[in-house]
C-alpha cells in the first residue's frame, strides 16, 4: 500500500492505493463502491487478470484515504485522474462497482466495466420520501440533531464533509453521460440486486452503443462469487478492442 497527497481545491487529500503486477503493459484501475474500500475489490479480483497492471484505489473519505471537503462525482473523477497522472497510468480498462461505476464512466476509459453501477435514478419508495419530508419539517424547528434517525444507512456516522458528499452523489442521473460514452462497455449485474436493480443495467445497456450485459445470480455484491468469470469477460472484451487497431 502507498499514499499520495493530492492537492485539490485548496485542500490536501491523502489517497491510498496499491499496485499489483507492476511490469504489465495494460492498466486496470479498480474503483470500489460507496462505504467500501480497495481491499474488498483486491480480495476478489487480484487472483485473476495477471496480464494487467492492477491499480486499486481508496476513494477520498474511504479506506485509508482522507477527505476534508464536500465532493461531487465529477470531483472524485478528477482526483482519480490526478492520481493516475502521478502513477503514469493509462485509461485502458476501468472497473467501477456501484458508486465507483459513475466515476469510471466520467474517466472515459477505452474499456468501461460497470459492476452493479449506480447512475440511473430510481425513485424512492413513498415511505422513504415521507421520512425525508418529516426531517425537513423538523429542521425548520431546529431539531436537526435527530438526523441519524432519518438518514440512509449509507450516510449514518459520516463526517460533515462526507455527509454533504453523500447528498451530492446519491440521487444523480447519469443517463446523458452513459449515452455519450463512446468506448466499449461490459456490464455485469446481479439478478437480485435491490440497490442498483437489473432494470438500471438494461437502461444503461440501451444507452451505451457498444455494450454487453451479463447477468449473474446474486445481489449487489454478486461479484464476490463471480470474480473469475467477470475477469475472463474483461480479458475477452479488451482483446476485442485490439482487433480494431
Amino acid at each position: 500500500m502507498a499514499i499520495k497527497s493530492i492537492q485539490y481545491n485548496q485542500h490536501t487529500l491523502d489517497i491510498s492505493y496499491e499496485i499489483l503486477n507492476p511490469q504489465a503493459k495494460v492498466d486496470l484501475i479498480i474503483l470500489h463502491g460507496w462505504g467500501s474500500n480497495k481491499n474488498l475489490m483486491k480480495q476478489f479480483f487480484s487472483p485473476y487478470m495477471d496480464s494487467f497492471r492492477h491499480i486499486y484505489i481508496d476513494l477520498p473519505g474511504f479506506g485509508s484515504s482522507t477527505c476534508n471537503l464536500a465532493l461531487t462525482t465529477k470531483d472524485y473523477a478528477r482526483v482519480v485522474e490526478l492520481l493516475m497522472i502521478h502513477l503514469n497510468a493509462s485509461k485502458d480498462i476501468i472497473l467501477g462497482h456501484s458508486f465507483g461505476g459513475k466515476i469510471a464512466l466520467l474517466l472515459e476509459p477505452e474499456v468501461l466495466v460497470l459492476v452493479a453501477s449506480a447512475g440511473i435514478y430510481v425513485p424512492k419508495p413513498f415511505k422513504v420520501r415521507a421520512k425525508i419530508a418529516l426531517f425537513k419539517f423538523l429542521k425548520i424547528f431546529g431539531l436537526a440533531k435527530f438526523r441519524e434517525f432519518f438518514v440512509a444507512n449509507d450516510a449514518k456516522k459520516l463526517s460533515e464533509p462526507m455527509y454533504q458528499t453523500f447528498k451530492n452523489v446519491v440521487d444523480e442521473d447519469f443517463s446523458k453521460e452513459f449515452s455519450h460514452y463512446k468506448g466499449k462497455a461490459l456490464l455485469c449485474w446481479g439478478k437480485e440486486d435491490t440497490a442498483t436493480p437489473l432494470s438500471s443495467a438494461q437502461k444503461i445497456n440501451k444507452l451505451i452503443k457498444d455494450s454487453k450485459l451479463i447477468v449473474y445470480e446474486g445481489d449487489h455484491y454478486f461479484f464476490m462469487k463471480n470474480a473469475e468469470d467477470i475477469s475472463d469477460n474483461i480479458e475477452k472484451t479488451f482483446l476485442k478492442t485490439l482487433e480494431h487497431k
